[in-house]
């Protein structure tokens, strides 16, 4: 009977220490390699759809306070940092509240000049080349499919990315002021430019080296938020098939 008690107490040691383990290289991996996150908004449209998940690289550009769980105060600013590219879709933290994560396209680097103007992208003075292509195909709130103008648009590093023009070249940030981004800041936009918080916008504006996440990477699961997870019999539809694996672009 000692024997077996004995048997037992070292056999649930055993399962503790390699669930410890198991939760340690788990949360080493979300800290300093890859995180998951999810899409909840249109504003990154057509880049990235609603119910769409990714991963995250934490090494991208280095580690900051907000590289770890609950971005405790014990990384001062940034450290093992590489800059950033033009065109990069970066998971950030909002300046103006830290608690939310944002995803939105790298635009203006320190130093640039960033301006929209008529719906169109300037950057240090230069119109940003765009291309129209066939309409992007989306749902109305009556259940009716519409086009919304879709162009490829060409940043000066030759990254070329799809953008969206909701209302046309009118709408209330296709005419904006010049930003100067500052040294440490970014200036970060939306693809779906017409339904976008973003660097425009007063509260969020320049985002600061350290409010940096991580790149966005890969698409790992898309799921059509039109479709109830317990709907199983919609399974085949609301799994979008063709963006699984994807990378982004």
């Amino acid at each position: 009977m000692i024997a077996s008690t004995a048997s037992k107490t070292g056999g649930f040691r055993e399962l503790v220490k390699t669930v410890v383990v198991a939760v340690l290289i788990a949360l080493s991996i979300r800290t300093f390699a890859y995180e998951p996150f999810n899409i909840p908004s249109g504003s990154m449209k057509p880049t990235l759809l609603v119910g769409d998940y990714l991963f995250v690289s934490k090494m991208s550009y280095g580690y900051s306070r907000y590289s770890l769980p609950f971005s405790p105060p014990v990384i001062p600013g940034r450290v093992l940092f590489t800059e950033p590219e033009r065109g990069d879709v970066i998971v950030f933290k909002k300046p103006s509240d830290t608690s939310t994560d944002f995803i939105k396209r790298l635009i203006g680097l320190p130093g640039d000049k960033i301006q929209v103007r008529e719906g169109i992208l300037h950057i240090n003075g230069v119109q940003v080349p765009r291309r129209a292509i066939d309409d992007f195909k989306v749902m109305d709130s009556f259940g009716r499919e519409r086009g919304v103008r879709q162009y490829v648009e060409t940043l000066p590093n030759g990254v070329q990315h799809l953008i969206l023009e909701t209302r046309g070249d009118t709408g209330g940030a296709d005419n904006t002021r010049v930003y100067t981004v500052p040294e440490g800041y970014y200036f970060m936009m939306g693809d779906n430019r017409d339904n976008s918080v973003d660097s425009r916008d007063p509260s969020v504006g320049m985002v600061p080296r350290q409010n940096l996440v991580g790149r966005a990477e890969i698409l790992f699961w898309a799921w059509d938020s039109r479709w109830a997870a317990w709907e199983v019999w919609n399974w085949p539809r609301a799994i979008r098939f063709g963006r699984l694996l994807n990378f982004i672009e």
